[in-house]
Parts: structure tokens; sequence; C-alpha cells
């Protein structure tokens, strides 16, 4: 399969491309800079120089392959725009994707969000929609939902559309501006590692090569209309999580009160996440499209030790 994969350089796109091209794919990268350009070439992939401006463009590569993976966003709208402005100017690519594969039966997979079911007091399911956007949500993610909900609804325009939802905390020994990095450095600023109140919400996770395998599975046989959801570890209290950084870091874990004042006395902009609880299930995932996670999960993955190391 040709397949067209956005965001190849990232986080995500670095793991993408070589495991689509370890299972015989052959793979073509968006590149909008000569470095991006390199980077794309040197993980095996054949380089398209473009940007997501040019929907023309991705229109172009849409059609001219067998199936896209979408994991690309404008990230340079984050400063000015916020995530409202990054959402924006995603919906616009989604449905450029949707003309050229319409009626095609080709497949479009793009990245989504494990909380856009939202907070469900019980641990989120593929079965589970986004919820809807609008006007009273802007600035804050479920403003994105709009574009998974867009994703989704292609199947009825005969593109083998899916979202694969992305878990809270994505690791790998390549993660440099993660969610757990940010919490070891907040660490190693206040001397101490917060968790809020109790610590008990749930958080999930995923290592980045077992959400790679299921990038490629999604792509290879994903039925349309559906939501996957890239979780290795289900239901991580975050005060577990704080005590696994603190033992590596030589600091004590500390419950920081979860009031107006101090949790965002702590966690700064995070605060809003850290309090919420994302307990989420893999079952439907597995089952249909027989992804199993075999990577370390998140817990052994700090015992590795890479995230403390001294670079």
């Amino acid at each position: 399969m040709h397949v067209f994969v956005t965001g190849g350089t990232g986080h995500f796109g670095s793991y993408i491309i070589p495991e689509l091209i370890a299972a015989g794919h052959e793979v073509t990268g968006l590149a909008r800079s000569d470095a991006a350009a390199a980077a794309v070439s040197a993980l095996g992939a054949t380089v398209r120089r473009g940007d997501l401006d040019d929907l023309d463009g991705l229109k172009e590569a849409a059609a001219d392959s067998d199936g896209v993976i979408h994991v690309a966003h404008r990230q340079d709208l984050l400063p000015s725009g916020g995530i409202d402005a990054v959402a924006a100017a995603e919906l616009p690519i989604m449905l450029a994707y949707g003309e050229a594969l319409a009626e095609t039966g080709k497949p479009l997979v793009a990245a989504g969000s494990i909380g856009s079911p939202g907070n469900l007091g019980r641990p989120a399911t593929e079965e589970d929609p986004a919820l809807p956007g609008g006007d009273e949500y802007k600035g804050t993610l479920r403003v994105r939902n709009v574009v998974e909900t867009a994703v989704v609804g292609l199947a009825e325009r005969g593109v083998r559309s899916s979202v694969v939802r992305i878990a809270n905390i994505a690791h790998s020994a390549t993660d440099r501006a993660g969610f757990l990095v940010q919490l070891i450095a907040l660490a190693k600023e206040k001397g101490f590692v917060g968790y809020p109140g109790d610590g008990a919400n749930l958080w999930n996770a995923v290592h980045i090569r077992d959400a790679a395998s299921l990038f490629r599975l999604a792509l290879e046989k994903g039925p349309a209309g559906k939501y996957w959801h890239a979780v290795g570890d289900g239901a991580i209290p975050l005060r577990d999580i704080a005590e696994a950084i603190g033992s590596r870091l030589g600091l004590p874990a500390v419950s920081v009160p979860a009031d107006v004042l101090m949790v965002p006395g702590y966690f700064g902009f995070l605060a809003n996440m850290v309090t919420q609880s994302y307990p989420a299930s893999n079952l439907v995932t597995r089952r249909t499209l027989g992804w199993e996670p075999a990577q370390p999960g998140l817990l052994a993955d700090l015992d590795n030790g890479h995230y403390f190391s001294a670079s």
C-alpha cells in the first residue's frame, strides 16, 4: 500500500513511518522545510514538499495514495490562537481528504484524543462518541472534537475513515515535550513531585511504538467510521505516577490540596488536566484489529531511567 503520512517528523510520525515500511508499505511523508525533508528521508520515506495550508496539495497527495495517516497539526497557531485556531485549521484538512477519497473505500486514519468522550465516571470505550463542542468550550480540548466527528462522518461518503484516540500520556525513549517531561520539570523546579488531592484520579498511557502499530492496523484493516483506543495502561492513579517520578529523582511525592489556589499554584496551565480522571478501555480495539501492546508499560518505562538522563 502507498501511504501518505503527515506529521512524519513528530513524536508519533517518526515511529509510524518505520512501522509502515517494516510492514512492506511504501510511504510518502509531507515536509515543509529542508530539515523536515531530510528527517522524512532518513526514516526511509519519499518526501513530498508542502504544508498544511495547501489544501489542493493535500487533496492531490491523498488521491495519489492508497491511504492517509494524519498526525500533524498547526502547532504554530497555538501561541496566538490556542487550541481553537488549531482545530479551525484542521477541520478543512479533513474535509479536503474527504473530497479526495470519497467513494474510493480508501482508508483515512487521523489522530484523536482519549478525552474526547469526556469524563464519564467509568472507563471510556471505543463506542463512546466524541462530545459535541460549541462556543461554550472555546479554549478547551473539547473544541477539537469537531475534527474527530468529521473524520468518522466521512464513512458515509465512502471513505474508510477512523480515529485513533491517543492516551493522555504517550511515552518513549525519544519523548522530549510530553506530559511526563513537564511533570518531571515541575518537580525539579518545586523540589517535590505534586499530585492533586489524594491522587486517586486515573490516567491512561501508551508506549509510542504500540501506538504506531495501532495506526498501521487501523490503516490496513480497520472498518469505516470507528474509534480506536491507543491505550496500553488504562487506569493508573496519578499518585503512582508521581511516586515513580519521585523515586527516580530522590524527591518526595506530596499531595497538593485540590482547591482553586493550590493546584494552579503548582501545576500552572496543567491544573485542569491533572485533576481529571480518564480511565479507558482498549477491548474493542484489541478484539477487532488484533492489537496487543507489547512495549513496557508507563511505570516500567519510568523505571528504565531514560526520562531522567542528564541530557
